[in-house]
């Protein structure tokens, strides 16, 4: 089932939103040779629960998921679980997904960050992929379909010969994490339901250096790429006004991001 939210709940989300992007802020500037992905994923749960807010991944699940981010390094795609053991080295990339809920009302955003330098060949993968990310959040408008967000992404990912990872989608959200609809990040049909005022949807392309085929490790969580090849994961949840889209997880409501758009079309 969609829901559909008021301006008031929007702004409740709003404000779980910020926390996350202050959060992810926070980890971004963690990031650094010999750090754990355990001290990244305190580090967030600090941030959180230091705002009055819960970590959305923390007990989600089944089995339930042991950690408030999901810290994903190289080849992993997402859902990595944080460990003490699991030491961040230069020229490393991690993604780090994060959830925050305020009031029953959910944000969840991730970012991909190098570690110290980082090879060409990676920088270009995240560039792309975060790229990706704001095309496809641009392309959606009152009116159209949440499928227009997939073609979008997928129509501009393709020259690049990066892989986009299928299996796992962009979701509406609101007060529950995951909610109908799906968001694919390629093209698909039917092109789904119609854009309204009050749906609030979370967009997350992963790309991948190789294959899009993914692996499940043992531990039940962690998503890796078939061939050991890096992959990156960015996301904003955001909804559409008449005024134009806000991206409820970026400090500044998305404005730079859409101005990268507008700058490069």
């Amino acid at each position: 089932m969609i829901q559909i939210k008021s301006p008031a709940e929007i702004a409740k989300m709003r404000v779980a939103g910020l926390v996350v992007g202050r959060t992810l802020a926070k980890l971004r500037a963690a990031v650094a040779p010999g750090v754990t992905t355990a001290d990244l994923d305190a580090l967030a749960e600090e941030s959180i629960r230091g705002e009055g807010a819960t970590p959305s991944f923390k007990g989600y699940g089944h089995p339930p998921f042991p950690a408030t981010i999901c810290a994903s390094v190289n080849e992993a795609i997402v859902h990595g679980i944080p460990r003490a053991s699991v030491v961040l080295r230069e020229g490393d990339i991690v993604s780090i997904d994060c959830g925050a809920i305020v009031e029953g009302w959910h944000g969840d955003s991730a970012i991909t960050v190098g570690v110290g330098e980082i090879d060409p060949e990676s920088q270009r993968l995240l560039d792309w992929t975060e790229a990706a990310m704001w095309r496809g959040m641009a392309a959606a408008h009152l009116g159209g379909r949440v499928g227009d967000i997939g073609k979008a992404i997928e129509e501009f990912v393709r020259p690049s010969g990066l892989s986009i990872v299928e299996e796992y989608v962009g979701h509406g959200i609101g007060t529950e994490m995951h909610q109908d609809p799906p968001v694919h990040h390629i093209a698909r049909a039917p092109r789904g339901p119609k854009i309204v005022e009050g749906l609030v949807l979370a967009v997350e392309p992963q790309l991948n250096l190789g294959t899009r085929r993914t692996r499940l490790l043992d531990d039940a969580w962690t998503v890796v790429t078939a061939d050991g090849a890096r992959s990156a994961h960015f996301e904003h949840t955001f909804t559409v006004t008449a005024d134009g889209p806000i991206v409820l997880t970026a400090l500044d409501g998305g404005v730079a991001g859409f101005a990268s758009v507008a700058a490069a079309s």
